[in-house]
């Protein structure tokens, strides 16, 4: 190949030709050289982990069974509870709250890092154009040995650079599967703060509706103990009570007056905390009061595999940053090993912009570089070290977080099952006491019972009514918890033996 063909020769077209075949062969032999490289350090492989089958809390019907569609629940489980306030209020904090943007912009970050670092597998190539105007006298060009060199002289220069470092030992490779590892930790978390925030908004919701049925409830106490203080007082005034029974009948009368106060201020706390769930200011934001609500709750259904722990946000999250972590390894191992650089260098120079772009004018350069580190003192070593180090610890903790989410759901199931039968007896009490009210308003008619004792009554009946709507307030938020615990949902794709598409966010913490 006669790359240095003479244009004196009248051949140069010679030289443009030999150009590009140097440049061609070396894009081929690149080429070979990256597809035969290796990618240094450990292959990823997901931790392993004991998951049993079912759950231990819940009835021994707790197993593997033929997914229910009648037992399960969207991607917007909220909508279950057949409230369109909650339904509002939901899709108002997933648009507008500052968490859910924070970890969105995020993700977005973690993409960015995705796409610098998969660039960095391609040759970098730039180009310019530059002018200079020198000067010399007489006697610097004399002092350089030549004449020639004094006077004024101009220089145009255009040109082109390409730099191309070769992924011979997987480095920038590993490097984009730990980065993409690290997205995708980050789109989980993303879910995971939507689900997060999506539950909160339901939580504190039916915090404030149990509020209202207990001011409501509280507000007909108080009203019935000033009646029967009223009464005590007239009852002491013609010395048929004493005054201990005056000062009892006080001290019930300001007890309520305390709760009602006490369950005001936390209704209005619970309104100010989902105003800020929201993204609106405290003071234009407003629930209208329902004294009468009515707690329902989806049903949980009695097949539901431990599986579907595997789609939690903290699980994926964690999981993927093993991955991450595994890829660390493989880049630490990667600066052990030289790094070789391919570069080109190719334009036209001369004195005069009109006759720059010219065949005898041009110039072109090409030539590899291999470079390594020699000594840095264990630099190398204690950073595949702390890169080994760093993923045993990213295994133990996702070994722990999955522990944890057993844990929660163990925790919520647990509190589901006695919930339910703590409000059974609630139940129960609530109509003995409508009974006995009943047969008290009975009494009271035909003259055998006075109005104080039908008060008192009332007042008992009262009481078991609120301890049922507080039952079943909590029935209903502890859905709300299992709900999260399981990450959204209890949906089970058998087709697939694996949890169904359900997260409200993303790819990966499906």
């Amino acid at each position: 190949m006669n790359v240095l063909c003479s244009l004196r020769d009248g051949a140069p077209r010679c030289r443009w030709r030999a150009f590009r075949r140097v440049v061609l062969c070396g894009c081929t032999v690149a080429a070979t050289l990256l597809t035969a490289g290796c990618a240094v350090g450990p292959d990823y492989r997901k931790p392993t982990i004991d998951i049993p089958p079912s759950f231990k809390e819940g009835s021994v019907e707790w197993q593997r069974a033929q997914a229910d569609p009648q037992a399960t629940l969207s991607s917007t489980w909220w909508r279950d509870y057949h409230d369109d306030t909650l339904t509002h209020l939901v899709d108002e904090a997933l648009v507008a709250n500052q968490s859910i943007a924070q970890a969105e912009a995020a993700y977005r970050l973690a993409q960015a890092t995705v796409a610098a670092n998969t660039a960095s597998l391609f040759p970098t190539i730039s180009a310019g154009i530059s002018g200079s105007r020198a000067g010399a006298g007489s006697g610097a060009g004399a002092v350089n040995g030549s004449a020639l060199n004094s006077g004024v002289h101009n220089t145009v220069t255009a040109d082109v650079t390409a730099s191309w470092e070769l992924d011979l030992w997987g480095q920038i490779r590993r490097e984009i599967e730990s980065s993409k590892a690290s997205a995708q930790a980050s789109d989980a978390q993303l879910a995971g703060q939507r689900l997060s925030i999506a539950a909160s908004v339901v939580t504190d919701y039916f915090e404030l509706r149990r509020a209202d049925v207990d001011i409501d409830l509280l507000e007909q106490q108080q009203r019935i103990d000033a009646s029967i203080l009223d009464m005590t007082r007239a009852s002491c005034a013609q010395g048929e009570s004493s005054n201990d029974s005056v000062l009892a009948a006080q001290d019930t009368l300001e007890v309520i007056v305390a709760d009602l106060q006490s369950t005001q201020t936390s209704r209005e706390q619970y309104e100010h905390a989902i105003a800020v769930l929201t993204g609106v200011p405290t003071g234009k934001f407003s629930i209208a009061s329902e004294p009468h609500y009515a707690f329902v709750a989806p049903v949980v259904p009695l097949s539901l595999p431990s599986q579907l722990l595997e789609r939690r946000y903290d699980v994926v999250s964690a999981e993927r940053t093993v991955a991450s972590a595994n890829a660390g390894i493989g880049v630490a191992k990667a600066a052990f090993f030289p790094n070789l650089t391919l570069s080109a260098q190719g334009g036209f120079q001369h004195s005069s912009l009109a006759n720059l772009f010219s065949v005898p004018n041009r110039f072109w350069t090409l030539g590899p570089e291999l470079a390594g580190t020699i000594f840095d003192g264990g630099a190398r070593t204690a950073a595949v070290h702390e890169a080994r180090a760093t993923y045993d610890e990213s295994v133990a903790a996702y070994r722990l977080t999955v522990l944890s989410a057993f844990e929660s759901v163990e925790d919520s199931l647990s509190s589901s099952n006695h919930i339910a039968q703590q409000e059974r007896a609630y139940a129960d009490i609530y109509q003995r006491n409508k009974r006995l009210f009943e047969s008290e308003q009975a009494q009271f008619q035909y003259g055998s019972a006075s109005e104080q004792s039908l008060l008192t009554q009332q007042l008992t009946l009262l009481l078991a009514q609120q301890n049922l709507a507080d039952t079943r307030a909590s029935l209903t938020l502890s859905s709300v918890t299992l709900i999260k615990s399981l990450g959204g949902g209890w949906r089970w794709d058998e087709a697939k033996e694996a949890p169904a598409d359900v997260a409200t966010s993303s790819r990966s913490s499906r």
